[in-house]
Order: structure tokens, then sequence, then C-alpha cells
């Protein structure tokens, strides 16, 4: 990546958090030797950006010279619906942004109404609607109106998003909606609790699941990549900090069953980390195709590693 920038003097460098976070696994002093001084513009796609790897993205990539845009759009949008325009801003550590002009954008709540200032809710994009949104889905209209049509009525279009809005009205996503883990009737989406987990120094990436249990209904499991290679005794010390950064970022009830320290994650050829097949691994279920998936030998490694 770094060669690339350096030899073809690239201008806008646009990538996953997912991605960064690998990149975080380097040791900082390699990059210290490229200077990247064609860089103007720096992006962010795919998921949402938590604060220590937008940080480590802007300090080490960026040079804390060059703006981070975060993008918000979708397969079905066709294209950038919320972002913070070069130039124009307005920039905030891990926030999105505002919608592009010409889209307008709301959080909202189970009944339909836009949630307070920094409350988390359901992200709906209002009308006039992009073109991009009403292509349906090739064979299937049933299911795109079921399932981005159905939760407000015909008139809002349902994301699948967890967002919510700053004093400035400017947008932060959470997560997917269903990527929220039910822990004894309290929502907690495993966005936030990726967020307080990837605050640790010691860890570079790490994803986490719900699993069902017979008392709370689900509770989270983490699985996490240490920065470094941990003896025994410093793994377990890593586990004890990461559940107590949990408690101290979110609360007690957001305590994991368990934490595991991993060499890698599941991930696709585009860096998206396949939480699905962890949550699969971890309850028994058949994986299912494994061909999109850029490091399946991690299947095996985890397998082990749960069985312990």
């Amino acid at each position: 990546m770094a060669q690339i920038i350096e030899k073809h003097k690239v201008t806008i460098f646009y990538t996953t958090p997912t991605a960064i976070r690998m990149f975080v696994k380097y040791e900082t002093e390699i990059l210290k030797k490229y200077q990247f001084n064609s860089l103007r513009l720096l992006g962010s796609l795919g998921e949402p950006i938590d604060e220590s790897t937008w940080l480590w993205y802007f300090k080490n990539v960026g040079k804390e010279r060059c703006p981070i845009v975060d993008t918000w759009w979708q397969t079905e949008s066709g294209g950038i619906l919320i972002t913070s325009l070069p130039g124009i801003g307005r920039f905030k550590l891990a926030f999105t942004g505002l919608p592009f002009p010409g889209i307008k954008a709301d959080i909202l709540d189970e009944k339909g109404k836009s949630c307070p200032k920094n409350k988390e809710g359901n992200l709906v994009i209002l009308s006039p609607f992009t073109p991009g949104l009403l292509r349906g889905i090739y064979k299937d209209p049933k299911k795109y109106l079921e399932t981005y049509w159905s939760q407000y009525g015909k008139k809002v279009f349902f994301t699948s998003d967890l967002a919510y809005k700053d004093k400035n009205g400017l947008i932060r996503i959470v997560g997917r909606v269903d990527d929220v883990i039910k822990v004894a009737g309290h929502r907690i989406t495993t966005g936030e609790l990726e967020a307080a987990v990837n605050l640790s120094p010691d860890v570079t990436e790490c994803a986490v699941i719900g699993i069902p249990d017979e008392i709370k209904g689900e509770v989270p499991v983490i699985f996490a990549v240490p920065s470094v290679a941990l003896t025994n005794e410093g793994g377990e010390n890593l586990k004890k900090e990461l559940i107590d950064q949990v408690r101290k970022e979110i609360g007690p009830i957001a305590l994991p069953k368990e934490v595991y320290l991993v060499e890698d994650l599941p991930k696709t050829r585009s860096g998206k980390i396949m939480r699905r097949i962890l949550r699969k691994i971890f309850v028994g279920e058949e994986l299912g195709d494994l061909s999109t998936l850029a490091n399946p030998e991690s299947i095996e490694k985890i397998k082990k590693i749960i069985k312990k």
C-alpha cells in the first residue's frame, strides 16, 4: 500500500476500517520512511470507524494534514448519501457527517418519531429519493418492499442501520440493526462493543457476536487480535483489561461471556469481517460457502481456540 502511494503519487486513498486496523499490526516505524506527500484526502467506507482507528489513520497515513472523509452509502443507494465534504466539513472524529446535498436523512425511533440528539435510532432516507433507491431487487420485488419500505410505510426508506446525531446534526453510524444484541432486555450494538474494545492499544482489531443464553437471552462474545504476541499470563491480563474496558465504557450489562484472543479474523477479500461465520463456529452450525473468504485458514485456528 505504502509503496503504491509513493511510486504512483496517489492523491486519494479510500479504504475500510478493517483494512486500516490490519495496517496497525505493522510497526509504525515502517511507515515513518514514507512521507505520503502526494496524499491530499483520505476516505473510509464499508463499516463504522472507531475513534482509535480514525486517529491512527489521520496521524500515520495522513500525517495530520489530510482530512478523512468517512462515507455512508449502500449498494442499494448507488452512491454516497452521507459524508463530510472535503473543504466544507464539518469534520468530527468518527462521525460520518451530514447528508449529501439533495439528500434528506433522519433518525427515527420504533414509532416513527425523530430521535433527540445523541439518542440512537434507525437511520432512514426521506423524499425526494435518489434514483438508485428505486431500482428494486432483481426478480424479487416483494422482498425489496418488505426490506426497505415496510418499517415506516412507503414514504420512508429504511436503511437497517443504527445511528445518532450530535447537537450540530452530524450523523454517526453505530452499526446494523441486525447486529444488535439483546442482553436481559437491553439493546446493545456490536459496533459500540467493538469500539470499546478497540480503545485498547494492545488490540489491533476485534469482532463481537451475540450468542444465545438461557438467562439473559443473548450475551456478547469478543474475538480480539492482540497487537503483539503474548504469554499465557499476558493473554489473561489482556482479557481482563478488555472486560474492564467494556464495563467502563458501556456498563456491567454488556460484559462478555468469553474473550478469545486470535491471530486473525475471517474476512472477505474486500476486508469485511464475517461475524456471521464467527457466530456459526461458536454455536456449531454449518458454515456454508466460504469461497468469498480471503483467509479461510483462520477458521480452523479459531475453532481450536474455542475448544480449549
